[in-house]
């Protein structure tokens, strides 16, 4: 079994997030980088399939030289290796550019089932996994809260509002993880160790076949015109119930077209 998650590697929890003024990006290069715990969870998920069925789990990525931190922690928790697309070419990439990196770096693995967490913890659109299932040509299995699998055949328990619904697939897919399908494994001693003699291979987009106007700003089909605070919210009307209170709340809800 031939795993791939795709994994980010994210400024820590302790950054305090800053919008870069010029480019309206994420500023990223400077400050402590840490492995999207989105990501390490479906690292987990791709290490306890491996350990029950054999196989390897290896970790794609796209980012700058910082992004190392995190794949090196991948690596120590058991990864068996990793991508690291690093290319300044690809700064600026919108959804579908960074689907077509990472599609573009699965492509060069063997694999069999491809892992994503739903969303990345720092921009949460959602929508990278899908767009690489569609580039690689096979289906999306989302929101998976467990994975089971049997041959060639997988089975997940899907989250939903009124509880989990079952959907099975053949292999391969891509599938996305929800926040709690497990508890990441913290990386012992003999991890860390082991991380720093396995193998990162690093691409550019252009040893992927990928051009310039197909990634990065270049490519880009989504642009940030402007970032800004949201508005300020006004303040709240205070009823002061001296025997007509409730009267008063019925009538501010019924202006407001509420009842």
């Amino acid at each position: 079994m031939n795993i791939v998650v795709c994994g980010k590697v994210i400024p820590a929890s302790s950054v305090t997030i800053e919008i870069d003024p010029a480019t309206k990006r994420m500023a990223r290069k400077g400050v402590t980088h840490e492995l999207d715990p989105a990501a390490a969870s479906a690292v987990e998920e791709g290490l306890r399939l491996t350990e029950k069925h054999g196989g390897t789990v290896t970790l794609v990525t796209m980012g700058i030289s910082d992004a190392t931190i995190g794949i090196r922690n991948a690596l120590a928790m058991g990864a068996t290796s990793a991508v690291h697309v690093l290319d300044d070419a690809v700064a600026g990439s919108d959804t579908l550019g960074t689907a077509k990196v990472l599609a573009a770096a699965i492509k060069k693995l063997p694999f069999d089932l491809v892992i994503c967490a739903t969303e990345s913890s720092d921009s949460y659109s959602g929508i990278v996994p899908g767009q690489v299932a569609h580039l690689l040509g096979i289906p999306p299995v989302t929101f998976a809260r467990e994975i089971t699998l049997d041959g060639n055949r997988i089975t997940i328990k899907r989250q939903s509002e009124g509880g989990y619904d079952v959907v099975e697939a053949a292999l391969p897919v891509v599938v996305t993880t929800t926040s709690g399908i497990n508890e990441p494994r913290y990386p012992q001693l003999k991890g860390i160790m082991a991380a720093k003699k396995k193998e990162i291979k690093i691409y550019t987009a252009a040893e992927l076949g990928l051009s310039a106007d197909q990634v990065g700003e270049a490519g880009a089909k989504e642009k940030v015109l402007t970032v800004g605070r949201p508005p300020k919210r006004q303040a709240g009307k205070v009823v002061v119930d001296e025997g007509e209170g409730g009267k008063q709340i019925a009538d501010f809800l019924a202006e407001l077209k509420i009842i």
